[in-house]
């Protein structure tokens, strides 16, 4: 486990896995197990505790699973975007990369209800929506701002071809070999 995160992932990941008591009694079948998550330059390593929860793994304990995950999939997997999860590479033992990967997709932290504690309900409720305005406003302009370049590269600057103009040039290419071909049979009889 890396010098840098041990105590802040650990009992990040156990306060998840706290706030879904299903979670934990998927993991405790797992008991005694190790985890290695790789997450970019970054080494993560845990070993499933009796209980559920995640302890981090002794420098040299045995890797039941390795978990490697690219930093640039981070936003899609928070997202909880399906293509992201098929990204995410893992060796090693099938059922525990199988449990792992289902707690990926379905455990989920409760934002609102931490920060509740801390600043009351209304205004937790209002920080997490107005955050989650936000990311639908960056979502909604990252995909306009493609439109609109990819409208730019293929009408007014022809940079890509467009799928139209694509299809008319097979096309062409087409009748052209054919022609071609008919041009051939006929020299072939003169």
């Amino acid at each position: 486990m890396s010098a840098l995160l041990p105590h802040p992932a650990e009992r990040a990941l156990n306060h998840v896995l706290r706030s879904a008591p299903l979670a934990l009694e998927r993991l405790r079948k797992h008991a005694g197990r190790t985890i290695a998550i790789q997450v970019g330059p970054v080494p993560l390593a845990f070993t499933v505790q009796t209980t559920g929860e995640v302890v981090a793994a002794m420098p040299d304990a045995t890797r039941d699973l390795t978990v490697r995950v690219s930093p640039f999939l981070l936003p899609r997997l928070a997202a909880h975007e399906e293509a992201a999860f098929r990204e995410v590479e893992m060796q090693g033992d099938a059922e525990l990369a199988q449990e792992v990967s289902f707690l990926a997709r379905h455990l989920t932290w409760d934002v609102e209800e931490d920060l509740a504690r801390v600043v009351g309900d209304i205004a937790a409720h209002r920080l997490v929506a107005g955050a989650r305005a936000l990311g639908g406003f960056g979502r909604e302009a990252a995909l306009r701002t493609a439109q609109g370049a990819a409208e730019y590269w293929t009408e007014e600057s022809p940079l890509i071809a467009s799928r139209v103009k694509v299809e008319g040039f097979i096309r062409d290419v087409a009748e052209l070999r054919d022609a071609v071909e008919r041009l051939g049979k006929r020299l072939d009889r003169v």
